[in-house]
């Protein structure tokens, strides 16, 4: 596989080096692999801190600034973060009103930030930690206990940064931040493998004419493999998944997220099925979101997550953001 890489080894530091080019407003760390908003701490504030494995971009580094998350830490590639990454952020984002773990449902992830979150609050950080698990398509995986954490994560950060942009307290934005993740869920679909640097080559075997309905974002194994389907059937497939499983009752946020190699074109072809399925069961739509933002390297597929908002949630999501990786209201 071609890829536009000086050496594996130094993927994720060469990354870290461009980000930190293309946005002054970040402070990046590139030795200790920490990203935080150049006016962190900001008083009064809650500080929000995420982070996973590399190669999901723009998840998580690119969703840090003002109205949304206060830090990121970035692990390699598919690799979680170590807990000094953690503390180093939650020490740099602390105002004194306390910080916010968001983590995704990963083995290592979960227990790496329990990890942190002992040593910040040895140190005097008070920590409260919300765990991301939206994915319906399996309940155990190669990489979790439980459902695994995905395109949630996006309306998790940028929700409840907008609790804590507010001036909300710690305990606050983590309620929002539940509530979010506890109204979201996810289907992904892959219609070929990522490639990893170090490999080099796709990390799982995907024969032509079929995809995966279920994938994770490292690539794990989904709910089945079929042949080849149409936009409109694999949208009916991952509606039907999404919302049986949620059973919304009010409008939903819409995330037809890329998963890194589908372009454009096929998303908004795929948010139009989306949106016809939907409305065929009789699901309104809130807002929508088309593009890639919690990816998978270059794997090429989709993934479709679904958020249930009341009036106080789509305000926050509403409120304005500025990061790398989404802006708007600014």
């Amino acid at each position: 596989m071609k890829m536009l890489i000086n050496v594996p080894e130094t993927v994720v530091a060469d990354a870290l080096r461009g980000l930190a080019a293309a946005h002054p407003d970040l402070t990046v760390n590139v030795e200790n692999r920490v990203i935080v908003r150049r006016d962190a701490p900001v008083s009064g504030q809650v500080g929000l801190v995420s982070g996973g494995g590399s190669g999901h971009e723009p998840l998580h580094g690119g969703f840090v600034g003002p109205g949304m998350l206060s830090a990121a830490c970035p692990g390699e590639v598919f690799t979680s973060p170590v807990p000094d990454q953690m503390l180093r952020a939650a020490a740099a984002v602390d105002s004194g009103a306390g910080v916010l773990f968001i983590v995704k449902n990963y083995t290592g992830d979960v227990l790496n930030f329990d990890m942190a979150a002992e040593m910040a609050e040895d140190e005097g950080i008070q920590i409260a930690k919300v765990l991301v698990n939206d994915d319906v398509a399996v309940t155990d995986s190669l990489y979790t206990a439980g459902r695994r954490g995905t395109g949630a994560t996006l309306f998790v950060e940028k929700i409840a940064g907008a609790a804590a942009a507010e001036g909300m307290p710690l305990e606050r934005v983590e309620t929002i931040a539940r509530q979010v993740n506890e109204n979201s869920r996810s289907f992904g679909i892959a219609l070929s493998a990522c490639s990893t640097p170090a490999k080099g080559s796709p990390t799982f075997d995907l024969p032509p004419g079929e995809l995966e309905l279920g994938i994770g974002i490292h690539g794990e194994p989904g709910r089945e493999r079929r042949a080849m389907m149409t936009s409109g059937e694999i949208a009916e497939a991952a509606v039907e998944a999404v919302v049986e499983d949620l059973q919304p009752r009010n409008p939903v946020l819409v995330l037809v997220n890329g998963m890194g190699a589908t372009p454009l074109l096929e998303l908004y072809g795929f948010n139009a099925e989306v949106h016809r399925v939907l409305a065929q069961r009789g699901v309104p739509v809130a807002r929508v979101l088309v593009g890639n933002y919690v990816t998978s390297l270059d794997m090429a597929g989709a993934s479709l997550t679904l958020c249930q908002v009341d009036e106080e949630l789509l305000r926050l999501y509403d409120a304005p953001v500025k990061t790398p990786g989404l802006r708007w209201g600014v």
